[in-house]
């Protein structure tokens, strides 16, 4: 049941042909949902890989190559799983944006974040310009 202050998004929601303000009620919903919806995909998949394969796995195997295969299957699951804990992390501080109304602006300018970049990237906090200019930085100094 909906809340007083909530807002309902029309199935057929598209917010690059949305011409209100940017970040309107309904925008924010529309993102704050999507942001939700990749959560729970996230943590359903991190729940089935620990039961079915996690658990599963039998790295005490006789054969020395199916071991080491063993292992590296392993270590590779755990490195996904890692990457998918931080990405949720992101997601987590992203939907705190959509509540603080800050989502959707660059962190670096102020300015909005392009809806195509936000529906590619919903965690996005760098337009696309400053986000260029953060790497060729982070290369700037990397080469030092």
């Amino acid at each position: 049941m909906p809340t007083p202050n909530s807002v309902l998004l029309p199935p057929d929601y598209d917010p690059e042909k949305d011409k209100g303000d940017f970040m309107n009620p309904v925008m924010k919903e529309y993102f704050r949902m999507k942001l939700i919806s990749w959560r729970e995909e996230l943590l359903r998949e991190s729940s089935d890989t620990i039961q079915n394969t996690l658990q599963e796995t039998e790295l005490q195997k006789p054969d020395l190559a199916d071991r080491a295969s063993a292992e590296t299957d392993h270590a590779l699951e755990l490195r996904t799983r890692d990457r998918e804990r931080k990405l949720i992390s992101k997601i987590n501080e992203a939907l705190l944006r959509v509540d603080d109304d800050s989502y959707g602006y660059c962190e670096e300018t102020g300015e909005p974040i392009t809806i195509a970049r936000l529906n590619a990237r919903p965690v996005a906090t760098l337009s696309v310009e400053a986000q260029e200019l953060h790497e060729r930085m982070e290369r700037t100094h990397r080469d030092d």
